[in-house]
Order: structure tokens, then C-alpha cells, then sequence
């Protein structure tokens, strides 16, 4: 059985049937660096929607930074669009063009 499938089993009546069932895929929220938001804005944002700590907050900001983007956490498809939703909202309501995207791991 590969990584990625787990079995389950139903009773038919009489009949046991086996059927795979694909285990849900998993999203990367990037952060993506520009020219004018603030470095301590980007570390507020990684502490108050991904919920890191400041040593955390502060390594992935330097590394959107240097890098260009840098990693936020992954998550179910669900709850990437929605950080990335939470992002982009507060972002635009302090006056920041920080821009926030998903793709699959």
C-alpha cells in the first residue's frame, strides 16, 4: 500500500468489499516578497495568522526576504485559501501590497 491511499473496508450484506481512499492533498502557503511592506509587518502577519513564535516569524520573514518567498505552513486546500484570503485582507487594509499564495506540496 503506497503512502498516499489507505483501505477501508465495507460490509455489503454478505459481501466484504475493500476500496482505496486517496488521502487528501496538502497545500504550501508561500509569502512573496516586494519592494514596500515593512519587515515588521510581514513578522506580524506570521505570528498572528500562522501563529508562530517571533524566532519562527522572524527566520521566515528574512527568508522571504533573501529568497524571494518563504514558507508559511501547509495545510488541507481549505485552510490555505483561507490563510491566504486572511493575508491579502489584512495586507491591503494597513496599506501593504504583501501577496500570499498556495500550490501543492
Amino acid at each position: 500500500m503506497s503512502s498516499d491511499t489507505e483501505e477501508n473496508y465495507e460490509n455489503d450484506g454478505d459481501i466484504l468489499t475493500k476500496r482505496k481512499v486517496k488521502t487528501p492533498r496538502k497545500y504550501k502557503v508561500l509569502l512573496h516578497n516586494d519592494d514596500y511592506t515593512t519587515m515588521e509587518f510581514v513578522v506580524y502577519i506570521l505570528q498572528r495568522i500562522f501563529s508562530m513564535s517571533l524566532i519562527q516569524a522572524q527566520a521566515t520573514m528574512l527568508e522571504v526576504h533573501e529568497k524571494g518567498t518563504g514558507e508559511c505552513g501547509v495545510y488541507s486546500k481549505e485552510i490555505a485559501e483561507t490563510k491566504v484570503n486572511q493575508v491579502e485582507k489584512e495586507s491591503r487594509q494597513n496599506g501593504h501590497p504583501l501577496r500570499c499564495s498556495y500550490q501543492p506540496e
